[in-house]
């Protein structure tokens, strides 16, 4: 009867050890599935994070580049918009060549809201160029043709999607506006109009698109915002065609309180 305990705990440690191996094994193996995940999780925060930088610099100079197009005037246009031009393909070789060189591959679509911002932007730099250089619209397939030379050709490319395309030219009109209102003011009244058919266009197409576009909902705030700016320009000139030279000046007011039709000014 003594020797059954003992029995048993030979039987125990016997058990014991053939599970232990077992254990470790699949503990191990659940390791390296977890540690997998852990890398690929932070490679992707670093790559978000260089994204982010990247995408800082091509917002700033983009805008630098919008800053300089509206210097333009009928006495030095074809100057500034040179100068603007020049801008705009330095933002293109030394900023949005490092976006792309982050985003190259398939996966770009993951990290879109870390650089969807600076891709409005520039877009709407890019268009906003185009149209006071040529009085047209910079489509989507020109603009992507601009970022294919930046990429490895054996890479899947960063394209731009056409969400974030419709977006930044919402944000055009807002440029567009502040342009024709200046137009205006300097007496170049039939500039004016051409910019205010033109944003009238913009606006009538996005109209149709908006309701069937999948992640509309930064699309409607802006859609309120660009109506605000084709009734300032009609405002405009409609006003200077009834009450003639004498309303010009009010364009040039300092008075804050000052709008069209008793709109807020609205940024874009």
């Amino acid at each position: 009867m003594a020797a059954k305990p003992h029995r048993l705990h030979q039987m125990a440690s016997v058990l014991s050890s053939a599970k232990k191996p077992r254990m470790m094994s699949t503990n191990s193996s659940m390791k390296e599935e977890f540690a997998k995940h852990a890398d690929y999780l932070n490679q992707l925060n670093d790559k978000r994070e260089r994204v982010v930088k990247a995408s800082r610099d091509v917002t700033m100079n983009s805008k630098k580049v919008i800053f300089q197009v509206h210097r333009a005037n009928k006495d030095n246009r074809e100057e500034v918009l040179s100068k603007a031009e020049k801008d705009l393909a330095a933002v293109t070789e030394q900023f949005m060549s490092r976006l792309v060189k982050e985003l190259k591959g398939n996966d770009f679509w993951k990290l879109r809201r870390a650089y969807t911002f600076a891709v409005q932007e520039y877009v709407e730099a890019a268009t906003f160029c185009r149209f006071c250089r040529k009085g047209s619209l910079l489509d989507l397939k020109e603009i992507n043709s601009t970022l294919l030379q930046l990429s490895d050709q054996y890479e899947e490319p960063l394209q731009i999607n056409a969400l974030d395309y419709l977006l930044g030219l919402a944000d055009l009109t807002g440029e567009l506006m502040r342009l024709a209102i200046g137009r205006i003011s300097d007496g170049e009244v039939e500039y004016a109009e051409k910019i205010c058919r033109f944003v009238q266009d913009i606006y009538r197409e996005l109209t149709l698109l908006a309701p069937i576009m999948d992640d509309n909902a930064d699309m409607k705030k802006k859609m309120e915002t660009m109506l605000q700016s084709v009734m300032k320009i009609e405002n405009a000139c409609f006003s200077v065609h009834v009450r003639g030279s004498e309303y010009i000046p009010l364009l040039g007011t300092n008075d804050v309180d000052y709008s069209f039709m008793g709109l807020p000014d609205f940024d874009s």
